[in-house]
């Protein structure tokens, strides 16, 4: 099968089109025939290594990838089952994650997959699993209330367009974050407000949050705290702008320090995909209250590429391989 293979952390030009074996399931894991596979900053992470921090992780490897076939997001068929999974039979659309999701076939554990949503193409579906669980579980830790301010930083991206429109579906009132070509799709996800951070400062306006969710990873803990009601929280997600060693880690440790000293809390996300939360998911793309974005595909063979266009052009939304 043809797959996309790295042998060494770096910038994309060491990811490769090659010819390798297709997987075999293990007794807990189905073999999937990939039809898409969404784009996301964890891609990005696995291909250079960085933070550096992260390499102590089995999912990297500390000098080289320990999996050399990139991508997670997934959707498509179900091709095989191994022996324990009852769930799920050849045949079968599903998206969820699967390791090395860039390639024809993919293995992935049957409790981090579900049943596609039958509105959505296997494109939409891929573009939904970890940005969409991230954003679930960001919004988890403090459920915004009716008529409760929510800040969205990043919010043109994968993970920032599903926190949009989840604090809208919760009844939120949703001020959102982004760079000036985006304030029409922001705005059709459900933002009440936007800020231009390329003119603005969020703490500017003497706004206060009850909800913010920070997904770009490069404001200090003081200037959340002008615009941070007493009592909100903030969550962080990401950070890729956040220095190569500690990727951010150090600002989230400051943040849960600081959370013991005062009203206002700060938590930083480590988001597992879930099956509970796929079929989550599933419903809430199924009842319209979450479309996901697509910006644009790529084939297969210039998945390089789309993690290029990930990492400059700031996408609105998601980015998405097709097989």
């Amino acid at each position: 099968m043809k797959a996309i293979v790295q042998n060494a952390y770096g910038s994309t030009d060491t990811l490769h089109l090659r010819d390798i074996d297709r997987p075999a399931p293990r007794p807990d894991e189905v073999l999937v025939e990939v039809r898409a596979a969404g784009v996301d900053p964890s891609v990005w992470h696995l291909m250079t290594g960085r933070p550096y921090i992260a390499r102590l992780s089995p999912q990297l490897g500390l000098r080289r990838p320990a999996h050399t076939v990139r991508g997670w997001d997934a959707a498509g068929r179900v091709e095989a089952v191994g022996a324990e999974v009852t769930d799920f039979k050849p045949g079968d659309e599903v998206f969820g994650q699967c390791d090395g999701s860039f390639a024809e076939y993919a293995c992935g554990k049957a409790v981090q997959l579900a049943a596609k949503p039958a509105a959505l193409s296997f494109e939409q579906a891929a573009a939904l699993p970890v940005s969409g669980i991230t954003a679930l579980q960001a919004l988890d830790v403090a459920r915004p209330q009716a008529g409760q301010q929510v800040l969205v930083i990043g919010a043109s991206g994968g993970v920032g367009s599903y926190a949009v429109q989840l604090a809208t579906h919760y009844g939120a009132q949703v001020t959102a974050v982004c760079g000036p070509t985006a304030e029409e799709l922001v705005r059709s996800l459900g933002a009440v407000d936007v800020i231009d951070y390329t003119h603005e400062d969020v703490t500017a306006r003497g706004v206060r949050y009850d909800f913010i969710l920070d997904a770009a990873g490069n404001r200090s803990l003081s200037r959340l705290r002008r615009v941070l009601a007493p009592r909100g929280t903030v969550v962080f997600v990401g950070g890729e702008d956040a220095g190569p060693v500690l990727g951010g880690l150090d600002r989230w440790v400051r943040g849960l320090v600081l959370s013991a000293f005062v009203g206002q809390r700060f938590r930083p996300l480590f988001a597992a995909v879930r099956q509970q939360d796929l079929l989550r998911l599933k419903e809430l793309a199924e009842t319209g209250a979450i479309v996901p974005v697509v910006d644009r595909t790529y084939p297969l063979a210039e998945a390089p590429a789309a993690v290029r266009h990930l990492e400059k052009g700031h996408p609105r939304g998601k980015l998405v391989v097709t097989l």
